[in-house]
This record gives structure tokens, sequence and C-alpha cells, in this order.
């Protein structure tokens, strides 16, 4: 196992559409597995997309810890996740919340992000079995960021309001006020940054 050397925002392999693992057991695909698992330990975060570490394929990780879980979620906590070739789709309504965000790949940014509330996803993991789930609160949140890294998208280009993005530092000492958002803007969102989702 390997740690990885993770792209930044700008590199031409954020921009791409994954291509999908025609073979989960492929040898290549369990090794490349292993190795985001050691990069995300590595690294700090609770998710991380193939593309990220410079391979284009349908593969994401990612994983809720206790401290992240809110009353929206539907678990208190999620083991890390393998998910190959996912799907994700809204779940009962269009409703979207907003949610402080980071990226390994935009280190030491952040930015106020609309994500769908509750989402149901579905995808193959690493021993080749089908997974399904519904998510909500921060667990939603972590696939969708994951996911979009797969379609070649990143968290700002989700943003609707430029002037929350800034240093995380400077976050903290000086939280922007999101309470006219009902979603995820409680103090816990900006005391807890994470750099990764």
């Amino acid at each position: 196992m390997s740690i990885l050397k993770i792209a930044r925002m700008g590199h031409p392999v954020l921009r791409k559409v994954a291509s999908r693992v025609e073979n989960p057991n492929d040898p290549e695909i369990i090794r490349l597995i292993a190795d985001m698992i050691e990069t995300l330990k590595d690294a700090g975060g609770v998710g991380l997309a193939a593309p990220q570490v410079f391979h284009s394929l349908a593969v994401m990780i990612f994983f809720v810890p206790p401290s992240r879980a809110s009353d929206d979620d539907d678990e208190s906590e999620v083991p890390l996740t393998v998910l190959i070739n996912p799907e994700i789709e809204p779940v009962d309504d269009d409703e979207k919340v907003g949610g402080w965000e980071g990226c390994l790949s935009i280190p030491g940014f952040q930015g106020y992000v609309p994500r769908w509330r509750k989402i149901r996803y579905r995808g193959i993991d690493e021993n080749g079995d089908r997974v399904e789930k519904t998510a909500s609160g921060f667990h939603a949140r972590v696939v969708q960021h994951e996911y979009d890294h797969l379609i070649g998208v990143m968290y700002p280009e989700r943003m609707e309001d430029m002037t929350l993005m800034g240093f995380t530092e400077e976050l903290r000492r000086d939280p922007p006020d999101v309470s006219s958002d009902k979603a995820d803007a409680t103090a816990r969102d900006t005391d807890d940054v994470q750099q990764e989702k």
C-alpha cells in the first residue's frame, strides 16, 4: 500500500468525467482502493475520489465519524465505505440545505455549499457486492461531494455565494453569518472544519 499524491484544483484530471470500472475485482482496482484508504488516513479527511489521486475511474471512499453526525443523519456514524460506479438521486423532494465543505484538492479553504438534504445512493463495494442506502445530513453531503469529483465538478462550482468561501483559519476566526439558511448553519459546522467531504 502507498500514500498517493493528491491532485489540486486546476489539474485537468479533476475536470474529467471518470470512466466506469469494468471489473471491480481487477487487482489494479483493489490496489487503488487500498492506496486510497491509506492516503485518506494520512490526509485526515473523510472522503476521497479516485480522480483526486490521478486515476480517472469511478471509485470513491468515505466515512462519517460520530463527531460529524447530526440530528438530521439517519445514522450516528458510517464506517469506511467503498463505492465503485456509484449513482445518486435525491429522495422525496428537491430540498437543498447549505453546509460548510472543505476539500483535500483545495487545501486550506472552505465554502458554504447547497446540497440535497436526503439522497439514495447505490454502487458496488470492494468485494463486488451491491450497495444501496439512503443518506441524510452530513452522510448525504459527503456522498454528494465525492460523487461530484467523479463527474468533474468541485464544490466551488456548486456555491451560490462566493463571498462564503475563504481560508479555513479566517472563517474560524470570524465566521460569516449564514443563519438565514436553516440548513447546517450551526457553530459546529464552522468550528469542526474537515479537509474533505
